[in-house]
């Protein structure tokens, strides 16, 4: 517990978050698959007036084998001032860390000591199950009441027999509370969720259900059209399904949903993987107008041609690189949004000022599954710009390379050895890469989920307005 004070990384609006001291670590997500050791939560030093910036100073070292580290996030931030909040005085103190293919979750301590944090808690599989009904846990985000988790499997061994949903962690004794839907309508599986807390709507996707996904994409149905393609919104007090958005069914895995962070604004935007008719990425607008939710697609990022000696087995008769949009995140001003383009190695920034016509504003090419582009200071880059964070001031933009460990193996058929970059982001728009700073972890892990020291973009929710 604190000291019956608001957290100091609290922020009741986004504009004051942006002013508040940037970021000294970052906590990253590292993953094994030589079965020789656990996955790890690396701890980087992102201080630049430290003797160890751009090094990975201490690592979390998991003691199971096989839980493919993905999401994870704080036990509570910005979203405790809210006033109908439970747990105004409860500390951003404590990651929670989910296995996707184990279904266990760890729980993270990390003070006193931030750069020496350890593991506090383990909820095992069965308990999970027991009491969720859930399992492949995903992601996680801090609620007033709580922490949410989406799970992307149901029961069963192969996490099929009964519908994906969210449930509730107690965020402070880390108890499981159940599953957090009342009514949930058509829903069945699902992937990113958030939400506009003081409008009292939450926004859910869909990937798909874990036959879908754990061994790696399946062509056949990819072609069919059988992955994830809705947007489902929810009444976040009444936990009950309102309204279902079906983008078309050649719109394929509907992934991460980015709200407007500014809680007067009533959009958000979304990014869809692949159209099947096209092999075109796009990014979605949704917005609500009448009491109706709506959708529309408002931009798209070609697939680009390539010689198929250059390509895995899985692309080599289209003779082209689909984008693949496997992750987007938007600055705390709503200003810009970053789309990560794995398949074609290009990360781009959106002026998204009119939510509605998308104009890039900058662009970078790193590695790519036919361009292999070497980073800026000509270091080989493996995979593709991939999941990112974006600092709180807006300045810097942070990624690693490795999507899913099954799916890298596809795509990237040589490796996609773990690695951490960042971009400098131009006040009115622009993007570079740092020539400094290119983190190679140690070998054996990839690099996924990035969390920033005191919050960061895709965390940090509010219910103030920016004055």
């Amino acid at each position: 517990m604190g000291d019956f004070r608001p957290d100091p990384t609290f922020y009741p609006s986004a504009k004051l978050a942006m002013a508040a001291p940037r970021e000294g670590i970052g906590y990253v997500a590292l993953l094994r698959t030589d079965g020789a050791a656990g996955d790890a939560l690396g701890v980087v030093d992102l201080d630049p007036g430290s003797k160890t910036y751009r090094q990975l100073v201490h690592k979390v070292e998991l003691p199971h084998i096989g839980d493919e580290l993905h999401h994870y996030g704080w036990n509570a931030c910005s979203s405790m001032l809210c006033p109908t909040g439970g747990h105004p005085f409860t500390e951003r103190r404590y990651l929670i860390v989910p296995g996707i293919r184990s279904s266990r979750l760890y729980i993270i301590d990390t003070k006193p000591e931030p750069r020496a944090a350890r593991i506090v808690k383990v909820i095992e599989p069965a308990e999970l199950l027991h009491k969720t009904g859930y399992s492949r846990p995903h992601t996680v985000h801090c609620g007033p009441e709580g922490i949410y988790i989406s799970a992307l499997g149901g029961k069963g061994a192969r996490g099929d027999e009964g519908p994906a949903g969210i449930f509730l962690l107690d965020c402070e004794s880390f108890e499981l509370r159940g599953q957090w839907e009342i009514e949930r309508g058509d829903q069945f599986a699902h992937y990113d969720f958030w939400w506009n807390m003081p409008h009292d709507y939450l926004v859910s996707s869909e990937w798909g259900l874990p036959p879908l996904f754990e061994n790696g994409i399946v062509p056949e149905a990819l072609l069919a059209n059988q992955y994830g393609h809705k947007l489902h919104f929810w009444d976040l007090r009444g936990r009950r399904h309102l309204q279902t958005i079906d983008l078309g069914a050649n719109h394929q895995m509907a992934l991460e949903v980015r709200p407007a962070h500014e809680p007067t604004k009533d959009y958000g935007f979304l990014g869809v993987v692949v159209d099947t008719t096209n092999l075109e990425g796009s990014i979605w607008t949704w917005w609500r107008e009448g009491g109706q939710f709506h959708a529309r697609k408002t931009a798209t990022i070609p697939p680009e041609p390539a010689d198929p000696a250059k390509l895995p087995d899985l692309l080599k008769g289209f003779g082209a690189v689909p984008p693949l949009v496997t992750d987007i995140d938007l600055s705390l001003d709503d200003r810009f949004l970053y789309v990560a383009c794995w398949g074609t190695g290009e990360l781009r920034q959106y002026d998204v000022a009119d939510p509605f016509a998308p104009k890039l504003a900058g662009s970078l090419r790193v590695g790519g599954i036919a361009a292999r582009t070497p980073y800026a200071d000509g270091t080989p880059y493996h995979g593709g710009p991939q999941m990112i964070e974006i600092s709180r001031d807006g300045e810097r933009v942070y990624w690693t390379n490795s999507l899913y460990s099954t799916w890298d193996d596809q795509f990237y058929p040589g490796g996609v050895p773990g690695q951490m970059a960042m971009a400098r982001a131009g006040r009115d728009g622009g993007l570079t890469a740092d020539r400094d700073f290119l983190l190679a972890f140690p070998a054996g892990y990839r690099a996924h989920q990035v969390r920033l020291e005191g919050g960061d973009c895709s965390t940090e929710s509010f219910c103030f307005a920016s004055a």
